[in-house]
């Protein structure tokens, strides 16, 4: 067990597509420690080419230069990292990035889960070894590649003595249950939805503190429409992504309301309505578990109105923000970057129903 602690850089760029989290950690066996961190933006054509892709129009043409494209910008986020904290390259151990995803499948005929962002043009323009790919290894193994996030919140969160289930509500949210076994899986859909609809009549990229979803209602019959998807009940071990939750789920939703009550829905009322349903699917994970503390992490831990639904669904849980809930997910990859450079298996079967715990990620030097 290395006491000795070393450097690692974490890359995460998530479903919400709102920017590249990096942050530099110094970690051993024992612990990881936030040095630095910065959120680089995501330049908005790029998003948008990655959205034109995620919904289904795109050539192998167009694959290979996003991969490209992301390589480019995970680098310069990078760089921009070691320039303003004044760090030397050679000081750090390893790079772990998680990649941008395209398309997350772990239950179709041929599983699989696809991150973009070529590590070789990472390693090869900062000189740092690079840990990148850590998802398909777990896929291969029968898991769900997904989500990897319990394993490190075991990690960090392991002094804490009360019952804690650990919420990280990214563009899908995740809940992590600390015990006797480690339990984690998506519980659907975070920001996306919130973030897509809003970006759709107001262009902005997401509903600040929830202002706009506080103008409206909830409507019950699109909520319960929404709450009755089949993903909401499945069992876990299970995982989502933007290839479910998304505009035409959406609109399948509001088509079903419609045809159910022949009436206009406003604008700010699906914004509540989807607030709701973020709140309501991760409340109903949390209350099963009989937590004391729900911890609350990522970016929609930043958004006091839906913190205040998630509180108005639980009132006899205390509901918390997590210490460093922004950089988690990043220090997530920083950490499997450590575990990877250590030939160290990650516990991850029990979450992602994997075969076996195994060593994840491809090193390239």
């Amino acid at each position: 067990m290395s006491m000795s602690k070393e450097k690692y850089i974490g890359i995460m760029s998530g479903t919400s597509l709102d920017g590249v989290d990096v942050v530099l950690c110094e970690i051993n066996s024992e612990s990881c420690t936030l040095i630095h961190s910065l959120e680089y933006p995501m330049p908005r054509e790029l998003k948008n080419d990655i959205l034109t892709m995620i919904q289904g129009k795109t050539t192998l043409e167009e694959v290979g230069q996003i991969d490209h494209r992301l390589g480019l910008l995970f680098t310069q986020a990078v760089g921009a990292l070691l320039i303003r904290e004044n760090n030397d390259a050679s000081t750090i151990t390893a790079i772990g990035s998680h990649g941008q995803t395209l398309w997350h499948d772990p239950s179709g005929a041929y599983s699989f889960s696809m991150q973009l962002g070529d590590a070789n043009i990472i390693t090869a323009k900062t000189g740092i070894p690079v840990v990148a790919d850590f998802r398909r290894k777990d896929v291969a193994l029968g898991g769900q590649g997904a989500p990897f996030a319990p394993a490190f919140h075991e990690f960090i969160f392991k002094n804490i003595n009360t019952s804690v289930s650990i919420v990280n509500i990214g563009g899908m949210a995740n809940i992590t249950v600390l015990g006797e076994k480690l339990i984690g899986y998506d519980t659907g859909c975070g920001n996306v939805l919130l973030d897509m609809w809003i970006q759709k009549h107001q262009n902005v990229t997401y509903d600040k503190d929830g202002a706009w979803a506080k103008s409206g209602e909830v409507d019950y019959t699109l909520l319960d429409a929404m709450m009755a998807d089949d993903y909401f009940s499945q069992p876990y071990p299970k995982s989502t992504g933007r290839e479910k939750f998304n505009e035409a789920w959406l609109d399948d939703m509001l088509t079903r309301r419609g045809s159910s009550v022949c009436s206009h829905i406003a604008q700010e009322d699906v914004q509540r309505t989807l607030t709701e349903l973020t709140a309501l699917s991760i409340s109903n994970e949390v209350l099963k578990f009989n937590s004391d503390v729900a911890l609350l992490c990522g970016g929609g831990a930043k958004n006091s109105f839906l913190v205040e639904c998630i509180k108005a669904l639980m009132p006899n849980v205390e509901v918390a923000i997590a210490q460093n809930a922004d950089e988690i997910e990043a220090m997530t990859f920083a950490w499997l970057a450590y575990k990877r450079v250590h030939k160290e298996k990650v516990n991850l079967k029990n979450v992602t129903g994997a075969s076996d715990n195994t060593i994840l990620g491809g090193i390239y030097e």
